[in-house]
C-alpha cells in the first residue's frame, strides 16, 4: 500500500511554501495558454493525410476532445481535494507512493519538459524567421532557428523567476491574443468561405479515408494538440481559494479549448476540401490567404507566434514546479526547493527546466521532439488519473467537487490511453521510440534504489 506524505513532509513544504496570486481568469488562462500552441494549426495536416474524410477527421478531434475532458473531470476532483504545486506528482505520490512519483518527476526531467520546451520554442522560431523571408529549413537560417529557441527558452525563464504575477500577465495576454485570432478565422471562414463553397463536408467518409490503426495514430496527434489539460495542477499550490477555483478552472479552461478546437476544423473544412488539407502544413494561413490574400496569412503568422510564445510562458510556468515539488519532498536535490527570497518563485528549478529545454532544442528535430514528450506523458497521464481509485478509499478524502459518472470517466480516459500506447508499440514506425523512452522510465527504478530510496529505508 503506497505511503501517504508524512506529517514531517507537510511541514517542510510549509516553510517552502509559493504564496496564492493566481485567481480564476488567470487560472483558465493558464491551462488555454499551455494547450494552444502549434498543435491546432500544425496538426490539421498530418490528421487529415491519415484519415482523408470529412467525418472521420471531425469524429478523431471530437474523441480526443472527449478524452481530453474526462481526464480534466477527474483531475478537477484530485486538484480540489491536493490542491498542491506540482499537481500530477502529487496525485501520484498520495495514490501511488513515492517510487512512481519518482519515476514521474525523473520522465519530466530527462524528457518530457525539455521535449515540450523545445517542441514549442522551434516552431515559435521558424515562424518568426518566415515572417522575415527568411526560409528555416535552409542552412544557416536553420540554425539561427535553434538558436533564437533557445534564446527564447531563457528570456521566458527570466520573465518567470521575476514573478509569477509577471509570467501570469503574459499568459493571460497571449491566451486572449491568441483565442481572438483563431476566432477571427473562424468568423471569416463561416462568413465569407462558407457561402461561397457549400462547405467541404461530402462525401463524409470517402472509400479507405478510416481504419482502426490510422485513427490511433491520428488521435495520437489531436492529443499532442490537447495537451496541457493538466498543467493548471502544476500550479495548483499557487491558485487563489483552490478547492473553487482549481476544479473550475481545469474544466472551464478544457471546455473552451475543445470547442475553439472544433469550430476550427469545421471552418477549415469550410473553406478547403480534405485533400488540400492534407498537403497544407500551416491550413490556418491556408484559409485566411484564400479568404482574405496576403493580409490573412500575416494574421495567421502573427497568431502562430503569439500562440507559441504563449505556450513557451506556459509551459516555463508549470513545469518547473514539479521539479520543486520533488525537491521539497526529498526525492531531489534539495537546492531545487529553494524560493528567491525577493522574487518568491522557484528560481533554481525554473533555470533547470530552461537549461534543459536549450540542451534539447540544439540537438534533436520538432518531430523528435513531438515523440517523445507525447510517449512519455501517456504513461503518468494513466498513473496520474488512475489515482482517483486509492485515494477515494480514504476515510480522510474530502474532495470539493467529485467526478460525475465515476468510475467510468477515469476508466474511460484510462482505457484509451492505454490503447494509444499499444497501438504505438504495435506500429513499426513508433515501436523503437515507443520502447526508447518506455526504457528510460524504467531505468529510474534502480536509480530510486540507489539513491533516495535507500535514503528512505534508512
Amino acid at each position: 500500500m503506497p505511503t501517504p506524505a508524512t506529517p514531517d513532509a507537510a511541514a517542510r513544504r510549509s516553510a517552502t511554501e509559493l504564496p496564492r496570486q493566481l485567481g480564476l481568469f488567470s487560472a483558465i488562462a493558464v491551462l488555454v495558454g499551455s494547450t494552444i500552441g502549434s498543435g491546432i494549426f500544425r496538426s490539421p495536416a498530418g490528421i487529415a493525410d491519415k484519415l482523408p474524410g470529412p467525418a472521420p477527421m471531425l469524429i478523431v478531434w471530437s474523441v480526443g476532445g472527449l478524452f481530453a475532458l474526462c481526464g480534466a473531470l477527474t483531475l478537477a476532483e484530485l486538484a480540489g481535494a491536493l490542491p498542491q504545486t506540482g499537481g500530477m506528482y502529487a496525485y501520484i505520490r498520495e495514490g501511488w507512493g513515492r517510487l512512481p512519483a519518482f519515476l514521474f518527476g525523473w520522465t519530466e526531467l530527462l524528457l518530457v519538459r525539455a521535449a515540450a520546451l523545445g517542441a514549442i520554442s522551434i516552431t515559435f522560431a521558424e515562424y518568426a524567421l518566415r515572417g522575415l523571408g527568411f526560409d528555416p529549413s535552409l542552412e544557416p537560417h536553420a540554425t539561427y532557428a535553434r538558436f533564437l529557441a533557445a534564446g527564447t527558452i531563457g528570456f521566458m525563464a527570466t520573465v518567470n523567476v521575476v514573478g509569477l504575477r509577471y509570467g501570469s500577465l503574459v499568459q493571460n495576454l497571449t491566451t486572449i491574443a491568441k483565442y481572438g485570432g483563431l476566432l477571427i478565422i473562424i468568423a471569416l471562414a463561416f462568413a465569407l468561405g462558407l457561402p461561397k463553397t457549400g462547405g467541404h463536408f461530402t462525401p463524409a467518409v470517402p472509400p479507405g479515408s478510416f481504419s482502426v490503426s490510422a485513427f490511433g495514430l491520428a488521435l495520437v496527434s489531436v492529443l499532442w494538440a490537447f495537451d496541457g489539460w493538466a498543467d493548471l495542477s502544476k500550479v495548483g499550490g499557487e491558485v487563489k481559494d483552490p478547492r473553487r477555483n482549481l476544479p473550475r478552472g481545469i474544466v472551464l479552461g478544457t471546455l473552451a479549448v475543445i470547442a475553439i478546437y472544433l469550430l476550427a476544423n469545421l471552418a477549415y473544412l469550410s473553406v478547403l476540401p480534405i485533400e488540400e488539407i492534407r498537403t497544407a502544413r500551416l491550413v490556418a494561413a491556408d484559409v485566411a490567404e484564400r479568404l482574405v490574400g496576403p493580409v490573412g496569412v500575416t494574421l495567421v503568422s502573427l497568431t502562430v507566434l503569439v500562440s507559441t510564445f504563449g505556450s513557451i510562458n506556459g509551459s516555463m510556468l508549470t513545469g518547473p514546479r514539479i521539479f520543486f515539488a520533488l525537491a521539497d519532498d526529498r526525492l531531489f536535490f534539495p537546492q531545487v526547493a529553494k524560493v528567491h527570497p525577493k522574487y518568491q518563485t522557484p528560481y533554481v528549478a525554473i533555470g533547470l527546466a530552461a537549461a534543459l529545454g536549450i540542451g534539447f532544442v540544439l540537438l534533436r528535430s520538432f518531430e523528435q521532439l513531438a515523440d517523445i514528450f507525447v510517449t512519455a506523458s501517456l504513461v503518468f497521464y494513466i498513473l496520474g488519473v488512475s489515482a482517483i481509485f486509492p485515494l477515494r478509499r480514504r476515510a480522510d478524502w474530502n474532495p470539493s467537487v467529485r467526478v460525475p459518472l465515476y468510475p467510468v470517466v477515469p476508466v474511460l480516459f484510462i482505457g484509451a490511453t492505454l490503447f494509444l500506447i499499444v497501438n504505438a508499440l504495435l506500429d513499426p514506425g513508433a515501436r523503437w521510440g515507443t520502447v526508447a523512452v518506455l526504457g528510460v522510465i524504467a531505468l529510474g527504478i534502480p536509480v530510486y534504489h540507489a539513491t533516495v530510496g535507500r535514503r528512505s529505508a534508512a
